[in-house]
């Protein structure tokens, strides 16, 4: 993302997972952030994750990207989104063992985010939760923790041709979860990262 954006390797459940760090100065505490699906060129340095990531160092959180297995520099191969749960964990666990703790995630990597969420918000302080073109439509997306609601953020594009609007819809209406929507907007949100930096960031500053 930037010239102090820290690059390594850390220990996953089925090889090495290479991580992203960009610190923030006096940091309230760590996000991490869950890219898009792995057999579709989702990586750590999706625009979109990079932009979440730019989001959280503005509003004072140290943004953790990571590549899930098989992309990049990490080791294994993809998994339908069980062991990619799994490697969510493993670099919560290296990256953010305690303290104040945020989660994120852009399409397939917000399905495995919200699974992340149901296993972690009984033993974490979790302080906000982002979840971007939940990819509602291709995976069994848990639902949001009632008592996290209040501190979800859903954004989806209104044209998005990748993962519908209504199949996102579908799944929020149940849990009375708010949805953002962005007018005009496709699933990468081209034209309008700028925008969702902002929203992101107000969010994460609330």
């Amino acid at each position: 993302m930037n010239a102090q954006t820290e690059h390594l390797l850390q220990e996953g459940p089925a090889g090495p997972l290479e991580v992203a760090l960009d610190r923030a100065p006096d940091a309230r505490g760590v996000m991490v952030i869950a890219h898009p699906h792995p057999l579709h060129g989702g990586t750590l340095s999706n625009k979109v994750v990079q932009t979440l990531a730019r989001a959280s160092v503005l509003a004072g959180w140290t943004a953790v990207r990571f590549n899930f297995r098989g992309v990049g520099r990490s080791g294994g191969a993809y998994d339908e989104g069980r062991g990619e749960l799994d490697d969510l964990l493993a670099v919560v666990g290296a990256q953010a063992p305690d303290g104040p703790l945020c989660l994120a995630g852009f399409s397939f990597g917000a399905f495995v985010t919200t699974h992340a969420v149901q296993r972690l918000h009984t033993s974490r302080d979790l302080q906000r939760l982002v979840l971007v073109g939940t990819a509602a439509s291709r995976f069994a997306v848990a639902d949001v923790p009632e008592e996290l609601r209040p501190r979800c953020l859903v954004i989806h594009g209104e044209q998005d041709d990748t993962v519908p609007l209504e199949s996102v819809m579908v799944w929020a209406r149940p849990q009375v979860l708010p949805v953002l929507v962005i007018p005009t907007v496709g699933h990468f949100f081209h034209g309008q990262l700028p925008l969702l930096r902002d929203v992101v960031h107000r969010h994460l500053r609330a």
